[in-house]
């Protein structure tokens, strides 16, 4: 039990469930989702409520299962010490419990009101996350990048939802900004929170490089992210002018608001600066792809 259980009151049931679930990180996942249900139908229907309910579902289970499999780590970081299990609001078979049911909810909602290959694109995600990627993240300091794969997942499944083929050339060309985007997001979090990863036994690229060769890596990635924007247009995921260009401007700012992590004397306030940055730029990438089809009427 971290210090944080010891002295802090129990929370609300609500707000523990809402803080061990994550809601937050899987509602940004689950936003990327409708951008590839819209980018394959060129449009809406009432499919897309179920679509997004049970990739919502699937990832506040996965993101509990999470909590479950690092609470003993969680109590040894400022960061994360006051989550539900290390404060002692739920324990780690509660929390356990809670992220089966929300996790076999969202499989059974995308399987039974929409298609096979969406629940198992669901279900890869899930494992991948917490089968591969959390436990990998004790290993090495990389696991952020096959990691990654998590990131390109929800767009493709909203893509295959819609009725689309998980193959396809536009998915893959969307699902792969994400995968690249989600490198240099989660190595700024570890140039803010690098000394409590690496006090919970978590290695670091800021332990293996230091943070002035962090920083060039992560605003290499950044321009790659920038840079695979261009795959949009190319394979037909953008086609209206309007799309393109605030695409096109969101990609220019995040470089520019990025150069200064090739300056000397890095510090917390630049590394939450720029993930802010990079955070706001998903978030134009992926109302581009959502209004692109209303553009083009």
């Amino acid at each position: 039990m971290s210090v944080a259980a010891l002295s802090a009151p129990k929370s609300h049931p609500v707000s523990t469930f809402l803080e061990l679930t994550k809601l937050r990180i899987s509602g940004a996942s689950t936003f990327t989702a409708a951008a590839g249900y819209i980018a394959y139908l060129r449009g809406a229907n009432a499919g897309l409520i179920t679509t997004l309910l049970g990739i919502l579902l699937l990832a506040m289970g996965s993101s509990a299962f999470n909590e479950v499999q690092e609470h003993k780590f969680d109590a040894q970081m400022p960061r994360t010490a006051n989550r539900p299990i290390p404060r002692g609001d739920l324990s780690p078979a509660q929390a356990a419990l809670i992220a089966g049911v929300m996790a076999v909810s969202g499989f059974l909602v995308l399987w039974l009101a929409h298609n096979l290959t969406s629940a198992l694109l669901g279900a890869l995600a899930l494992v991948w996350y917490n089968g591969f990627y959390t436990p990998l993240k004790r290993v090495s300091a990389f696991a952020v990048v096959p990691g990654s794969l998590i990131g390109a997942l929800p767009p493709a499944i909203g893509w295959t939802a819609a009725g689309g083929h998980a193959a396809d050339p536009s998915v893959l060309a969307l699902a792969f900004v994400f995968f690249i985007w989600q490198v240099p997001h989660f190595w700024l979090l570890v140039g803010l929170h690098a000394e409590g990863y690496e006090e919970a036994g978590y290695p670091t690229l800021v332990g293996l490089f230091g943070r002035p060769r962090l920083s060039r890596l992560t605003f290499t990635w950044t321009c790659g992210t920038a840079a695979a924007c261009g795959l949009l247009p190319l394979f037909h995921v953008l086609v209206s002018k309007p799309a393109e260009i605030m695409l096109g401007l969101g990609a220019v700012w995040l470089i520019l608001g990025s150069l200064p992590l090739l300056k000397p004397g890095q510090d917390a306030p630049l590394y939450r600066r720029v993930f802010m940055n990079i955070n706001l730029f998903a978030l134009v990438l992926t109302a581009a792809v959502i209004l692109d089809p209303f553009f083009s009427r």
